[in-house]
């Protein structure tokens, strides 16, 4: 992650720890994340370790209740792993405060989420600028026209949500996570929600921001063809990595996972409780 030096005065008081991967965007050493205790207790991450070089994309894969969205949450900083490390561009986070989190993710991280996350009452133009005016930014409209032109929007500045096809509000979510212009984008399902040839419009945009604007992109997916978008796919089971692939096809991935989901039959029981 491509930290300026505004952004490490904001950080400056989160312990530093034992020193990270040269050139990682996203770091998990040993990150455990357990929901409940004694003998209810869930194992959602399981001692997870792995580094993600800056300027790739990353698909993460698994079966049901495998941990994946967890997995998300904790690189994230949206949820505190139970134990272990994570950083994100170097810089530690695991013992940052609610208000030091939240301003890092303001401004180093985009999020692109399944169901849009639009804020109906707000136009175009201001969904995609929200993140600038959270942070106490400058609102720029001009950068606002530059990201909707770059997903194909440009002139919709105007219009609401609800005047928009799924898949324009899903290229207005992709715009509002890149107009920061963050370090990583944390995509969940971002095409869970539409058709074949819409969700391949905007993977092919998630796949432009890191080829043309050096961006880090990780995303939770279920589908192979999604998946396959990506440099690479990492494979999660009972909350553990379970291998990868590196430019793998829609059928080599959609193949392992097909093994990895018999081989951990005890994955669904864990499905209400975890993803």
């Amino acid at each position: 992650m491509r930290l300026r030096s505004g952004r490490r005065q904001r950080t400056a008081n989160a312990p530093e720890g034992p020193a990270g991967t040269p050139g990682a965007a996203v770091e998990l050493r040993g990150v455990r994340r357990q929901y409940g205790r004694g003998t209810g207790a869930v194992h959602a991450l399981a001692g997870v370790d792995l580094a993600l070089p800056r300027g790739t994309f990353t698909a993460v894969m698994g079966p049901s209740g495998s941990g994946k969205s967890t997995f998300l949450q904790c690189a994230a900083g949206l949820d505190r792993p139970t134990a272990g490390s994570v950083r994100l561009g170097g810089t530690e986070i695991t013992g940052m405060t609610e208000n030091e989190l939240t301003e890092l993710r303001r401004s180093c991280v985009g999020f692109v989420f399944q169901a849009f996350n639009l804020l109906p009452s707000l136009t175009v133009e201001q969904n995609v600028l929200l993140p600038m005016r959270l942070a106490g930014e400058r609102q720029d409209p001009r950068r606002a026209a530059e990201v909707l032109a770059r997903v194909g929007l440009a002139g919709k500045e105007r219009r609401r949500p609800a005047e928009l096809s799924g898949g324009q509000q899903q290229r207005v979510a992709v715009a509002r996570a890149l107009v920061t212009r963050p370090d990583v984008v944390f995509a969940d399902e971002p095409t869970g929600a539409l058709d074949t040839g819409t969700a391949a419009e905007v993977l092919g945009l998630l796949r432009q921001a890191v080829d043309t604007l050096g961006a880090t992109v990780v995303m939770v997916t279920h589908d192979p063809v999604a998946a396959a978008w990506a440099d690479r796919v990492l494979f999660l089971a009972d909350g553990a990595l379970a291998g990868g692939l590196e430019g793998g096809s829609a059928e080599r991935i959609a193949a392992r996972m097909t093994a990895l989901t018999a081989r951990t039959p005890g994955t669904d029981a864990m499905a209400g409780a975890v993803a």
